[in-house]
C-alpha cells in the first residue's frame, strides 16, 4: 500500500474504447440528451459558498447558522432557483442574507435586529424561512 493521500483509479479500459453497455449511453449524448453522467450531475446541487464579505459580516455581527438553518437556506435557495431568481432576499429567524442563486453564494449578512430601516436593492426575490 502506497503513502501517497490519493486515490489511483483501476484503468480497465482505453481511452476511446466503447464496450456493449456504453453503446446506448453514447447514442443518448449524440442525440442531444444528456447522459447518465450528466443526469446525476444535474440532480446533485453545489453546495452554498460564503463570499469573504458575507463571511466577515457574520463574524462581526455574531450571526450563527446551524446545520438545520443552512439546510433551510439551501432549500430556500432551490425555491428561488424554481422561480427563476437570481438574486434573493433570504430571511431566516436571525438574518437576513443576500444570496446569489446562480453563484449559491451568500453575498452579504444582516443580523434580525439591524434590519428595520434597511433597504435591499439588486434583488429579485425573497423567501422566508
Amino acid at each position: 500500500m502506497s503513502n501517497s493521500p490519493f486515490l489511483y483509479p483501476n484503468v480497465t479500459s482505453i481511452p476511446g474504447q466503447t464496450f456493449v453497455g456504453d453503446t446506448e449511453r453514447l447514442q443518448k449524448k449524440k442525440e442531444g440528451g444528456l447522459s447518465e453522467f450528466d443526469e446525476v450531475l444535474n440532480q446533485v446541487k453545489a453546495p452554498l459558498k460564503f463570499s469573504a464579505h458575507a463571511f466577515q459580516r457574520l463574524k462581526e455581527r455574531n450571526i450563527s447558522l446551524d446545520p438545520a438553518t443552512l439546510a433551510k437556506v439551501n432549500d430556500a435557495v432551490d425555491k428561488a432557483e424554481a422561480k427563476g431568481v437570481e438574486d434573493t432576499l433570504v430571511l431566516t429567524k436571525d438574518a437576513a442574507l443576500i444570496i446569489s442563486v446562480k453563484n449559491r453564494t451568500v453575498i452579504t449578512a444582516v443580523d434580525r435586529n439591524a434590519l428595520a430601516g434597511n433597504v435591499f436593492t439588486n434583488i429579485d426575490g425573497a423567501v422566508v424561512i
